[in-house]
């Protein structure tokens, strides 16, 4: 008995010890992200668990993009969704999956001819992720970005995009030890929505909000800088 209690005594302090490291790994892939440290990015997708690593790889894709480096950005894709695909084939887990319907949609928006492979894969991939965890706020927030980037014809949505990144706003509410990202990020698309559906004086509150959760959100800080001088020329 003493024996079984202190293989399990071991047994938690490393899935804790595990856990920890994963957060720590997630918080230094977002700071590199806000600041589109493309090498840090680059020097985590080489590191650490596979999740954070496939995470790394997808922050750098879109560090990459916006930085004009579209091959840089299709390369981490690919890297991501090889480790996803792997991680969710062993295992299936909400927060994997989540990832790897995001980044099957972000490989559509980069070539569209590949829409009819992983359209069906992005979508299977998140139905699998909601009957897991539902209340996960990655999966919420991956729907709210799936609705707005999907054409009005394919069942996207403005409206629906607002209302999903809401719910995902309500549950980050909810305490996180593990992977937490997306918080400052469902604000930022909850603004997008809303600067669609006519409301920018709800769109610059939402990015502001943004900043309240991460005083450093480049993107939230950008949104912001952009509609003040577009105001500033009218």
């Amino acid at each position: 008995m003493k024996t079984l209690l202190f293989v399990t005594s071991l047994g938690i302090s490393s899935a804790l010890g595990s856990q920890i490291a994963n957060a720590e790994s997630i918080e230094n892939i977002d700071a590199a992200a806000n600041h589109m440290d493309v090498k840090a990015l680059t020097d985590y997708a080489q590191q650490g668990n596979d999740y954070s690593q496939a995470y790394a790889n997808y922050r750098l894709a879109i560090s990459a993009n916006i930085l004009g480096q579209p091959k840089l950005a299709v390369s981490a894709l690919e890297d991501a969704k090889e480790t996803l695909e792997s991680l969710t084939s062993a295992s299936s887990n909400a927060d994997n999956l989540a990832l790897l319907s995001s980044v099957y949609g972000m490989l559509i928006a980069f070539d569209n001819t590949k829409a009819a492979t992983y359209g069906p894969k992005a979508g299977q991939a998140m139905e699998q992720a909601k009957q897991l965890d539902a209340g996960n706020p990655r999966v919420v927030l991956v729907q709210a970005i799936t609705a707005f980037n999907t054409p009005t014809m394919y069942g996207g949505s403005m409206q629906r995009a607002a209302e999903l990144a809401s719910q995902a706003i309500e549950l980050y509410a909810n305490p996180c030890d593990n992977i937490c990202w997306g918080h400052a990020e469902a604000y930022t698309w909850r603004g997008l929505a809303k600067q669609n559906l006519g409301d920018l004086e709800g769109a610059i509150a939402d990015w502001n909000a943004a900043l309240t959760v991460e005083s450093d959100y480049a993107w939230a800080q950008f949104l912001l800088q952009q509609n003040t001088q577009q105001n500033a020329k009218r």
